[in-house]
């Protein structure tokens, strides 16, 4: 009896253990909890030793994304070997005496095709088969292709690496390990921070250890996320957002308003809490990536917002799109185009419906109309005369008299304009746009507010404070920060199994997948 029962948690076990497309390896799944930790207790234990330790990790890292992704993990392996024969190329055409420019530029044009035809192949051929499908009333069957999760972000790392070796930026890995421990690194892997070889490869170069403040950080940078994908998001969307999505016609206008607000509050808490975990575990490990959210609904205008709203993206845009095609080095009439094809590219890049194209057209016209406008909009500084002790007089900029109420509107207006666009980026079609502004135009219905307060009461509450929580001023953050820090271990470690457990009692049945793992 004792053996049956045996075999029979044996066979269970081994099926969690290989990959099940219904069950992929998350960060807020138990499964990944209970490998994690045996996973730091095995890689404390190897500090000694540099070599095996990167070894554990990659391997770790490889058997992560089989469980997330399955067979796929060998595209990421191929293209680390891709990118490590590239890179070692590319370090010597720099030594030729002629031909080392176009040299090294036919290894640019050889790694960007790899990379792009990958994305093409993966995430856009469905698209190109329905697209012609619909224009020229042809049948053609469209081709099954999985999608392997996060392939965006891996791509994105290898093109910034060789474009780096190219530009002088970094130096090409001579030890193939530290090149695949930089790619196959599990916390960025699936939905970012998109991280730089020259950022990181230093790093591991260091073999670095985790001290004593880098953990402190790390399990508050996980109680964050945790509090925002598990508590915050996944509450708001499958007990409200959702549904008026799904069917916007059976709501109001003032629900579909909500709705849309609710979902940029869903889509910042669940995305910054991924990177906030992922940060987070990095630290846990030693290693430290930049910040990738800065508080955006602070933002007072569309292009502070996305100097604020996934940064590392943004930056990588601007650094291998935005600047190669020109940047603002030219007209204002080309650096507007070269702003608003950035913005496209960077829709285009999230996924393959042309929903995404629009959105990223959207917020290139927002950025546009922005810097064509903003010498005209109110500003929170004005510019004053002064004398200086010298007896000279200096044009200095200080904050207007009505800075905190021009800056409370400007944010006001920047958030209603980002989160109009993110109803393109949530909805299925222009139609169900179309209908949800129909909604809020024709039939708003104010008078329904009351009920759905009382109605929605949980769900007002942490669309709330998933706002005005993250609007909150440093002077109030830091110091909660600062105090968690310098708490004792096991405070900490009681206060990540008390969010763990709230976390778990407010989920639903089933683990919802962060929005960012289909890019």
């Amino acid at each position: 009896m004792h053996l049956d029962s045996m075999g029979v948690d044996l066979s269970r076990l081994a099926d969690l253990l290989v990959y099940d497309s219904r069950q992929p390896l998350l960060f807020n799944t138990g499964l990944f909890l209970i490998l994690f930790t045996l996973f730091v207790i095995v890689y404390r234990a190897l500090r000694p030793w540099r070599v095996a330790r990167m070894i554990f990790v990659i391997l770790f890292s490889i058997y992560f994304y089989y469980k997330a992704s399955g067979e796929c993990c060998l595209i990421l392996l191929g293209v680390a070997v891709s990118d490590y024969v590239l890179g070692m190329c590319m370090q010597g055409a720099r030594s030729l005496t002629r031909g080392r420019t176009a040299v090294m530029k036919l290894i640019v044009v050889l790694n960007v095709t790899v990379n792009v035809g990958l994305l093409a192949y993966f995430k856009y051929f469905g698209l190109l088969i329905d697209t012609v499908n619909s224009f020229f009333t042809t049948h053609i069957d469209p081709i099954n292709v999985i999608l392997p999760a996060g392939i965006s972000f891996f791509t994105f790392r290898s093109i910034s690496y060789i474009v780096d070796i190219y530009r002088g930026h970094t130096d090409a890995c001579r030890n193939p390990l530290d090149y695949l421990f930089f790619l196959t690194f599990f916390p960025p892997l699936l939905a970012g921070p998109v991280v730089r070889a020259k950022d990181m490869l230093p790093q591991i170069k260091a073999n670095p250890v985790a001290t004593h403040e880098m953990t402190s950080e790390g399990i508050y940078l996980i109680i964050l996320g945790i509090i925002k994908k598990m508590v915050i998001a996944d509450f708001i969307s499958g007990n409200f957002v959702d549904r008026v999505f799904d069917n916007p016609a059976l709501y109001s206008g003032f629900e579909n308003m909500m709705a849309t607000f609710g979902f940029t509050i869903q889509l910042y808490c669940d995305f910054s809490g991924y990177s906030d975990i992922a940060i987070g575990i990095a630290l846990l490990l030693g290693y430290r990536f930049k910040e990738n959210f800065n508080s955006p609904f602070k933002a007072a205008n569309p292009t502070e917002f996305w100097h604020r709203w996934h940064i590392s993206l943004s930056t990588w845009l601007r650094d291998y799109v935005y600047i190669p095609l020109g940047g603002n080095r030219c007209s204002k009439p080309r650096a507007y185009f070269n702003q608003f094809a950035t913005m496209v590219i960077g829709g285009f890049w999230h996924g393959a419906s042309w929903m995404y194209v629009i959105w990223g057209a959207t917020h290139g016209a927002l950025l546009v109309v922005h810097k064509m406008t903003r010498g005209f909009l109110p500003s929170a500084t004005e510019t004053e005369t002064i004398v200086t002790d010298n007896g000279e007089v200096e044009m200095v900029t200080v904050p207007s008299r009505f800075a905190p109420v021009i800056k409370g509107f400007n944010m006001i207006v920047t958030f209603l304009l980002v989160s109009a666009a993110f109803m393109l980026f949530r909805a299925r079609s222009m139609e169900d746009v179309g209908m949800m502004w129909h909604q809020i135009f024709h039939d708003f219905h104010l008078s329904v507010a009351p009920q759905f307060i009382e109605s929605y009461m949980t769900i007002v509450l942490a669309m709330t404070v998933g706002y005005f929580v993250h609007i909150l001023p440093s002077r109030v953050t830091s110091p909660l920060k600062r105090g968690f820090m310098a708490s004792p271990v096991i405070v900490q470690a009681i206060a990540l199994a008390l969010i763990l457990l709230v976390a778990i009692q407010v989920r639903s049945s089933d683990i919802v997948p962060f929005i960012y793992l289909q890019y």
